[in-house]
């Protein structure tokens, strides 16, 4: 009876504990609508138009524009940009579309799977791409190019175009999306800020006759940037800690009394 109770205790804990930590392995939550969502590019790293995972955005362009977004992404995600390329009307065969990633320090990200780049067949009317980032860390090595907690960049260009297309117009519709990876890639250790760059928005302060300041990126994940220090590995270590406990108690309950010796009647 009593070791069915221990067990019973030990698979209650389990459940309570397995709970945040499957809710972390679950894709981000979406809006469920794009009203809001912006309508067009910038044209470098300065003039990037930010987005918000989850959001599509869209904008017009020209054959041979570099078109620029921003979005941010936090410890223990994992983004997938994708991009869906508009041409124009009969283009010519063999334009190759390519989509790049960059984190907060401008260091390009590789993809660790996704099609970045794509050759249009000829007469085609769209082309679609992708990149699935590697998970963000909440902390690395300065020699290192892994991705951490900050803004990133997201640029869509064309790389090889016929005279003929130049300066045609194009759309172009983008997302991002991520998946919550969880404690199983928790570091030890977090960056004291998020990389997030400034330079690209500038508060022109209260007084004209004063320089304004700049000031950082007006895009945040819904919930606030991670501090770093919790993860569901600390679910998982409490719990081993305590399945420990009942292991202990659940053996001296079976062992008990086994090593006293026998008692021997009065008198025998």
């Amino acid at each position: 009876m009593r070791i069915t109770r221990v067990l019973s205790m030990a698979l209650i804990a389990l459940g309570l504990a397995a709970g945040p930590a499957a809710a972390d392995s679950s894709p981000s939550a979406s809006p469920s609508g794009d009203s809001g969502a912006p309508t067009e590019a910038g044209t470098s790293f300065r003039t990037a138009t930010e987005i918000e995972q989850g959001q599509t955005a869209t904008a017009s362009g020209s054959t041979g524009d570099y078109l620029y977004w921003s979005f941010p992404a936090d410890t223990g995600q994992r983004p997938t940009v994708k991009a869906t390329v508009k041409l124009p009307k009969a283009p010519s065969a063999g334009q190759k579309w390519q989509i790049d990633v960059y984190d907060g320090l401008r260091r390009r990200q590789a993809c660790q799977y996704g099609a970045q780049t794509r050759t249009a067949a000829a007469g085609a009317s769209s082309v679609e791409l992708s990149c699935t980032l590697r998970t963000v860390r909440s902390w690395s090595e300065p020699w290192a190019d892994d991705p951490l907690p900050g803004t990133y960049y997201l640029r869509l260009t064309v790389l090889n175009l016929a005279q003929d297309d130049l300066g045609l117009p194009v759309g172009a519709e983008v997302r991002v999306d991520s998946k919550d990876i969880g404690g199983k890639a928790a570091v030890d250790g977090s960056l004291a800020k998020p990389l997030v760059p400034g330079i690209a928005v500038t508060d022109p302060g209260e007084d004209d006759d004063k320089p304004g300041k700049a000031v950082l990126s007006a895009i945040d994940p819904d919930d606030g940037w991670s501090s770093g220090w919790w993860t569901d590995r600390w679910v998982w270590t409490g719990l081993g800690g305590v399945l420990a406990a009942l292991a202990g108690i659940g053996g001296y309950a079976l062992t008990r009394g086994s090593g006293r010796p026998s008692r021997v009647p009065p008198g025998a």
